[in-house]
């Protein structure tokens, strides 16, 4: 094993969550006046914090989304959880390979300690996640791509960043990871591969980590 602790991002890499986040962000946007498209919100919000989207709102039109935006949104987001959503393919082999072999991981999140918890519930993750290997971006003053996430996560599971190596499937994670100081393996089973620039190595089969980590 050629690292100290792995770092998963969550949405997107191990639970399949952006289609069904994006899809209702995207149509909770437009219904609020302010018109995105599916695509729109891939390319601008995914990987991202809530905040982020607050932000651009503001700056791009002068107007502040309602006060109860978010939990109006993670509200829809949840029991579409219930209804649709799975685990990323293979990452509950990737897992289980890593607790076999003993190799320290972890997983932070752009997204709320409750989202990260109802994701992990639904699809049957939350085995392989006690509370001391979850951290959200609530846990930091910044979210992706600021390092905070990441170095805070790597300081509470006792890692040196430059011992560390994040999965990762947005570019602002690969930001996010870059500035910290780790090595990023980017997830391109949904973003094009020229999206993760800066990324150590690239995959897309979630299948494949577990080889790749090992230097094979």
């Amino acid at each position: 094993m050629r690292y100290d602790l792995v770092i998963f991002d969550n949405d997107g890499v191990l639970v399949d969550s952006e289609p069904i986040s994006n899809r209702l962000l995207a149509a909770y946007l437009t219904e609020l006046g302010h018109p995105t498209s599916y695509d729109d919100s891939i390319r601008e919000y995914m990987g991202s914090a809530m905040h982020r989207v607050h932000d651009l709102v503001a700056e791009r039109t002068g107007r502040r989304l309602p006060a109860d935006f978010d939990d109006v949104f993670h509200a829809r987001v949840f029991a579409a959880f219930e209804r649709e959503l799975k685990a990323v393919a293979g990452a509950m082999d990737v897992l289980g390979k890593l607790a076999a072999d003993e190799v320290p991981y972890c997983v932070a999140s752009s997204g709320s300690h409750e989202r990260i918890r109802v994701g992990h519930r639904t699809t049957g993750l939350d085995r392989w996640f006690d509370d001391g290997r979850i951290f959200s971006s609530q846990d930091v003053g910044r979210g992706k791509p600021a390092p905070d996430l990441f170095l805070y996560a790597a300081r509470r599971m006792g890692v040196a960043p430059e011992r560390c190596v994040v999965v990762e499937d947005s570019p602002l994670g690969v930001q996010a990871a870059v500035a910290a100081g780790m090595d990023v393996y980017g997830f391109t089973a949904m973003t094009p591969a020229e999206r993760l620039n800066g990324a150590t190595r690239l995959f897309d089969d979630m299948r494949e980590l577990t080889t790749l980590l090992a230097g094979n």
